[in-house]
């Protein structure tokens, strides 16, 4: 039995979760922002006394890894890193924008009706998958990935325009999503790109896909591991009056 406890705080709502061998036993999420500094150790332990598991019952601990908000990222990842030193078990981080797309690729499953439809770029299968996380002004953390979840265009900061993605657009419908996405519908007007709204990374999928890295024995080193912040972090000088 592997019993995996998956953190979530890449952006404003915060949320826990646990899984045995993949399938889902509990979950809580909070939408309030910034709620992950004072809320993520009382969601855990609700958690856990909830379902009735001992802390020395869990396997794993997986995290979201980013990119997303600095300080969101950095709770998320010190009280994995920091539960995975007190119980001895290893850490496993999933990438942010995977984590999202792996979400939206079960929508055209598991969703009825499902909010993806052909476009005219051709049929769903070809379809590409955009996650979108804000990074501030016009750019986003963003990525493209196929229908089988193969990295089309890796993890990158991008600056976005009216001209953005559209040597994809031109072939293929694109799927824009994440709270990144919804800045960009005012300014990515082609044919082919549709907007799907309400997707946020969710650890009750994150459990999902960190169960099969556990099958796998892809873990991180745990005293070296960070999140994946993709840009530095910049400290604001307060002003003076």
């Amino acid at each position: 039995m592997a019993l995996i406890l998956s953190l979530e705080t890449s952006t404003a709502i915060c949320s826990a979760a646990l899984h045995e061998d993949g399938n889902l036993l509990a979950s809580k999420e909070l939408l309030t922002p910034q709620s992950a500094s004072s809320q993520l150790a009382p969601i855990i332990d609700q958690l856990l006394k909830g379902s009735k598991i001992s802390s020395k019952e869990i396997k794993a601990i997986a995290v979201a890894s980013g990119p997303g908000s600095y300080t969101g990222l950095r709770i998320g990842v010190a009280t994995a890193k920091g539960l995975c030193f007190a119980l001895q078990i290893p850490l496993i981080a999933i990438n942010t924008l995977e984590l999202m797309t792996y979400q939206v690729k079960n929508l055209s499953v598991y969703s009825s009706p499902s909010p993806l439809v052909w476009g005219s770029g051709g049929a769903l299968g070809e379809a590409l998958l955009c996650p979108m996380l804000d990074a501030r002004r016009m750019e986003v953390y963003c990525l493209l990935a196929n229908f089988d979840l193969e990295i089309v265009e890796p993890t990158q900061a991008k600056i976005i325009d009216e001209g953005s993605f559209n040597e994809w657009l031109d072939q293929k419908t694109i799927y824009f999503f994440g709270n990144g996405a919804d800045k960009c519908k005012e300014i990515i007007k082609h044919r082919n790109a549709r907007f799907i709204e309400g997707i946020n990374p969710s650890a009750a999928q994150l459990g999902e896909m960190a169960f099969q890295k556990f099958i796998r024995n892809e873990f991180e080193d745990i005293s070296s591991f960070e999140p994946h912040y993709l840009k530095e972090f910049l400290v604001k000088k307060p002003k003076t009056v």
